[in-house]
């Protein structure tokens, strides 16, 4: 094999976010060989066929043997099973990372499964995602100017952390770090949140009698803001009980402004209504047109 970024790469869960790491490396010339692995073999069949990888293995621990990168992107409920599989192949070489998006959760799936933390284990979180799912939804420029976050331990090894940093970037994304808490805090407050509003707002309103007609009137709006409820409800669920500390911690205070806007509109207070619309048209303003927030359901 020729010299590459990533010699033979792993990439267990071959959906959206992880077909999409493998086509961008591959459009990169970064990596010399991928391997799938998952549970379905029809699923990772298809993944071939679409040159997405170059072959796979429903046995997790064949699939990594001799990998230097391996990415888990699994739900965060599988995380354990996963690393456990991989425990009795891990080695000095072999580069762990993973796509979850709550990565306190990460960490004591790794935890409860190895010895000790592998000081080759840099968690991860890439911004990136659309509505649909699987392999057949995946596209190398998913990343293309995302936001990756990296969570390094204070096990993880520099020489690790770069080479999980240089795989990201060689996809056209910017690589952040930060800590494992404050990313779960920021997550809750600006992703996990929104999902929880839109899923509960359908379900509302699919619970009601006139639900037909309410459908059959949906204006924009209503799409743009409930689009996130067609994400994948399986990796929903298990992000919502993974960050559940966090994410309630959100939903109470969102749950007090919101009551407050409703006594503010029950008792028709004219300057509150008038105040948080223009105080919330600012903030987005200034904070989300300026950084060109994209359209990522993470």
């Amino acid at each position: 094999m020729s010299e590459k970024l990533i010699q033979r790469l792993c990439v267990i869960g071959v959906g959206l976010i992880g077909g999409s790491l493998a086509r961008a490396l591959k459009k990169a010339g970064a990596v010399a060989e991928v391997v799938g692995a998952g549970r379905a073999t029809s699923h990772l069949q298809k993944a071939k066929e679409l040159g997405v990888i170059d072959r796979f293995e429903t046995d997790i621990s064949l699939a990594v043997k001799g990998c230097d990168m391996v990415v888990l992107a699994v739900p965060l409920g599988a995380m354990q099973t996963v690393f456990e599989k991989i425990a009795p192949e891990l080695n000095d070489d072999m580069v762990i990372t993973d796509v979850g998006s709550a990565k306190g959760s990460v960490v004591r799936a790794a935890q409860a499964a190895f010895d000790m933390l592998p000081d080759t284990l840099v968690p991860g979180h890439p911004i990136a995602g659309t509505e649909k799912s699987g392999v057949e939804a995946s596209f190398a420029e998913l990343y293309n100017n995302r936001r990756i976050i990296l969570t390094p331990l204070d096990t993880s090894s520099d020489s690790a952390v770069n080479k999980v940093r240089s795989m990201w970037q060689a996809c056209g994304a910017e690589v952040v770090e930060t800590s494992i808490e404050h990313h779960d805090e920021v997550l809750a407050a600006t992703s996990h949140l929104p999902h929880m509003l839109a899923y509960s707002l359908v379900d509302t309103l699919a619970k009601m009698d006139e639900k037909n007609e309410i459908f059959d009137f949906a204006a924009g709006g209503f799409r743009d803001f409930t689009r996130i409820a067609s994400s994948d409800p399986g990796m929903w669920h298990d992000i919502c009980l993974a960050n559940r500390e966090a994410l309630v911690k959100m939903i109470n205070k969102f749950s007090h402004d919101l009551q407050q806007l409703s006594k503010a509109i029950e008792s028709n207070d004219s300057d509150y209504i008038k105040e948080t619309f223009t105080r919330a048209k600012q903030a987005r303003d200034k904070y989300c047109d300026s950084k060109n927030i994209n359209d990522s359901l993470e």
